[in-house]
């Protein structure tokens, strides 16, 4: 197991103490979170069940044995528990690399406390070095990529490619990433991209922020509250 790896695994261990017993828990994607459906599944805690933000998540935790409902079947969930991207110190993130960030923010919105799992790696000063993903409707792509190149004269905005053809999320739509951003003011630009004709998601989650990071350092897991 790499450094970072082990730094996921250990706070993916760590979430287990932030979950009520028979709680709803609302499950996010990626590598990190995976090491958390797998840590939820041997821990053998009692849940009332889970909602997923995307089909992977969901696959690997029906396989594990673990209740996965449809967001709709839920009023609310007690707790979400997703990586980052990028976090900063108000716990503004963004989110998005593995394509999962529109079922993410709904997951997110619909829980009470949002729990951030992530490597000290993901740890930022300001948000934007990592390629920021946007899901839009594919006809809306070419338009969208110049109004994020006209932000400024450092910002590229290019398709999302798989095996040289267009990404293609969960949600039947496509990807933009986003390159040379500098995001001061992580609210304003989530509300200004989010009203863009073709955008469906804009990968910043400010709106819909961390509540708590384990934050998985060298010296341990650091507990961030925001």
């Amino acid at each position: 197991m790499s450094a970072q790896d082990a730094l996921k695994l250990q706070v993916a261990q760590a979430a287990l103490s932030l979950i009520p017993p028979r709680s709803w828990v609302g499950v996010g994607t990626g590598s990190t979170v995976n090491f958390f459906i797998d840590a939820l599944a041997a821990s053998g805690l009692s849940l009332a069940g889970t909602v997923s933000s995307s089909e992977a998540s969901s696959l690997r935790l029906t396989q594990l044995g673990i209740p996965v409902f449809a967001s709709h079947e839920v009023a609310q969930l007690d707790v979400y528990v997703d990586g980052a991207d990028e976090i900063e110190s108000h716990g503004y993130m963004i989110k998005g690399g593995g394509a999962a960030l529109t079922r993410e923010k709904i997951v997110a919105a619909q829980s009470k406390q949002f729990i951030c799992i992530a490597d000290e790696s993901k740890w930022v000063q300001t948000l934007g070095n990592f390629p920021l993903p946007v899901e839009v409707i594919p006809m809306a792509a070419a338009r969208l990529i110049k109004c994020f190149e006209l932000l400024g004269p450092n910002v590229h905005a290019s398709l999302r490619l798989k095996d040289g053809k267009p990404w293609v999320t969960d949600n039947a739509q496509h990807i933009l990433d986003v390159r040379g951003l500098e995001i001061l003011d992580p609210l304003a630009f989530e509300s200004q991209v989010s009203q863009w004709p073709g955008v469906v998601t804009v990968g910043v989650f400010a709106h819909q922020k961390a509540s708590i990071c384990l934050l998985g350092t060298s010296q341990g897991v650091k507990t961030l509250y925001f």
